[in-house]
């Protein structure tokens, strides 16, 4: 695809819309409801007023809508590449996606040749801001000056995007489909570099092209616009088999929270989240984490704003000194202070007072202050009541420069033209309690920061692999660094009473058998060579490990490492031993993490208590932790991309060590 191609066809001065059916008369439609302004040429052989062929065209298009057949756009493709067309959006399905379209899907792409080639099965986009639709349906969407652009694989999510009513600015909205030659990515990059587009919006069913995708988020970085994605269903490559408890834990969405961590991108759960995170985005630009503010003048609201925050990991800024004298000389001795704020009904329809609690809050250490408003419906009540909020609002806005947001409870209870008048004031609209709490989770709640710019070591798997058992994957693991027992092979009962008379007290293990615990194949704690034996021989196996046994543990932790194809090596450290599967308290990171990640990570589990000493417990040995993670994935990148999974479950971490109880390797040959 030539570089400049892209250009020419999201930003066209002339359009050929190829096709006589009822999407392309739509187009037709769209360019002209939106007001582009260049020449629009019907190519159809019988159509009224259509140019017959693209040969008759006038002069190359700078973009096309090709709405013909999946054959036919083939041999559309081919003659608008030799005529020089700028690109073109395919809207025929039945390429790659079906059993019969490989082999026309490589054809589609041979056609296009130079040409900026997107889909094919989309719907096309929509350009707010230089008025182009070449889109085969109704749209939402009006001229702005600048706004957000949203990206998504899916038409009819996009199109449904397009009739918000939150006062979120669209500047561009975009189908990518099949994306055969130009990815989410590559037009993500294309239009993050406008000065009008202000952040992205990305809807995701499979991250993609990997590198394309770091390569936006580097640009996206370096231009200070923030990217906020919805990812949907779960990628067929991106998990192995679960022959350890990390392969079953950490599934492709985990890779893909590891990977949009690592990248800066700032991940929702809901269509209506979204939305409300662009707005923020579109509207304060990137944003550190940090503590908020809530006011209300109802309990009932503070109580609801101080759960759901909670619950999502959002802090509150305690008052200050200065703060709470303020607010007791405004609201007097009976109202209790705190944030969230109940600054009760008595100062309602009082705008310059709100104004003055709305600034004492704004003017603290709280990132954000959220002032909790729901309008009364403007079609069968009196509304002027509460235009004191927005009045107050304005006033605190101005007066100390911070940010502020209005949020509705309900998603319904703010208007349309309300939410656009505070988005131009520099007010944050907020619909709905949760939507509005997951976005500024995503926003403001402690994360890790982005490195967008850090390798990400990629699996190869391509080859047969081989399962290294309990004793050579420590054998391994030792060669690295790790901490691994004392221990003896055995190759009977009576052997592996012998080896382990100078390691008593021991733990006798079965060889060869996956998931050991769970089967009969461990034994604790024996002190002598004849309960070695006994044991041995009730397991039922002919080959044995014998290792001494780790008595001064403190905590057991899983640390596993496993390929995922989607999105690199993720790292997954969480509760260990018995509890791994009870407690399933895991976090994940991408493959290399550093130190104060990993850090990071163990203070997020539950199990850290443990590790930091608890009821009187020694504490556990937190750099010998680190060390014993760095290592394993120190191993991981020097195999460079030939491990699947490693697992080691459980690192007993003592206070002097971090052990290597057990771990299993599975890597190509």
């Amino acid at each position: 695809m030539n570089p400049k191609a892209l250009d020419r066809l999201f930003r066209p001065t002339s359009v050929a819309v190829i096709g006589g059916g009822a999407w392309c008369r739509s187009v037709i439609t769209s360019l002209d409801r939106i007001g582009f302004s260049g020449p629009v040429w019907h190519v159809h052989p019988t159509a009224p007023d259509a140019i017959r062929s693209i040969a008759d065209l006038p002069v190359s298009p700078d973009a096309c809508f090709i709405g013909v057949n999946r054959t036919a756009t083939i041999s559309c493709l081919a003659e608008l590449a030799a005529h020089g067309a700028g690109g073109a959006v395919c809207f025929a399905s039945g390429f790659a996606e079906t059993g019969d379209g490989v082999a026309l899907n490589a054809s589609l792409l041979e056609a296009a040749g130079d040409m900026a080639l997107v889909g094919p099965n989309c719907y096309g986009f929509v350009n707010a801001l230089d008025r182009v639709a070449l889109w085969p349906d109704v749209h939402g969407l009006v001229p702005v000056a600048s706004g957000v652009a949203i990206l998504t694989q899916s038409s009819n999510i996009a199109l449904n995007l397009s009739m918000q009513r939150r006062g979120l600015p669209i500047a561009f909205l975009g189908t990518a489909g099949n994306q055969a030659q130009t990815g989410l990515s590559h037009m993500a990059l294309e239009l993050i570099r406008d000065p009008r587009i202000t952040a992205l919006g990305l809807h995701v069913e499979g991250v993609g092209d990997l590198d394309a995708l770091q390569a936006l988020m580097q640009e996206a970085q370096r231009l200070r616009k923030p990217v906020i994605a919805l990812k949907s269903g779960r990628s067929e490559a991106a998990q192995t088999a679960a022959l350890s408890h990390t392969a079953s834990l950490a599934g492709s969405d985990a890779g893909a929270g590891a990977l949009f961590d690592r990248l800066g991108i700032l991940r929702v759960r809901s269509l209506d989240a979204l939305i409300e995170a662009l707005k923020h985005a579109h509207l304060y630009g990137p944003t550190e984490p940090g503590a908020i503010a809530s006011l209300s003048c109802s309990g009932g609201e503070a109580s609801l704003m101080a759960d759901g925050g909670a619950a999502r990991g959002l802090g509150f800024a305690p008052l200050t000194d200065a703060q709470d004298r303020a607010l007791e000389r405004v609201l007097g001795p009976m109202v209790t202070r705190a944030n969230p704020l109940d600054y009760h009904t008595f100062i309602w329809n009082d705008a310059p007072r709100m104004a003055e609690v709305y600034g004492i809050m704004a003017s603290g250490p709280a990132a954000l202050t959220v002032v909790v408003v729901d309008y009364p419906r403007p079609d069968r009540c009196q509304t002027d009541a509460w235009d004191c909020v927005e009045e107050a609002a304005r006033a605190a806005r101005q007066q100390t420069g911070n940010r502020i947001a209005l949020l509705t409870s309900l998603s319904d209870s703010l208007p349309e033209d309300r939410a656009e008048r505070l988005m131009q004031a520099g007010i944050l609209p907020l619909h709905g309690l949760d939507a509005a709490l997951d976005a500024l989770a995503v926003i403001y709640a402690p994360r890790i920061a982005a490195d967008p710019a850090r390798p990400i070591p990629r699996p190869g798997l391509a080859g047969e692999d081989v399962l290294r058992d309990e004793a050579e994957a420590k054998s391994i693991l030792m060669r690295q660094g790790l901490d691994v027992p004392r221990h003896a092979q055995a190759e009977s009962a009576e052997m592996a009473g012998e080896v382990a008379e100078p390691l008593l007290p021991v733990v006798l293990k079965a060889r060869g058998m996956a998931h050991k615990s769970e089967h009969g194949g461990v034994a604790l704690g024996l002190t002598s060579s004849q309960e070695v034996i006994a044991a041995a021989r009730a397991m039922g196996t002919a080959s044995f490990h014998v290792e001494e046994m780790i008595a001064d543990g403190v905590a057991e932790l899983l640390v596993g490492i496993v390929a995922d194809p989607a999105h690199g090596y993720v790292l997954t450290l969480g509760a260990g031993g018995v509890l791994t599967e009870l407690w399933q308290d895991v976090c994940h990171l991408l493959v290399p993490a550093t130190e104060p990640e990993i850090d990071a990570a163990l203070d997020s589990l539950r199990i850290v208590p443990m590790l930091q000493g608890y009821r009187g417990m020694p504490a556990g040995n937190r750099a010998a932790l680190r060390a014993a993670v760095m290592a394993l994935q120190d191993h991981v990148v020097a195999k460079a991309g030939r491990v699947i999974e490693i697992e080691v479950n459980p690192l007993i971490v003592t206070p002097t060590r971090a052990v290597v109880a057990d771990a299993l390797i599975r890597e190509e040959r």
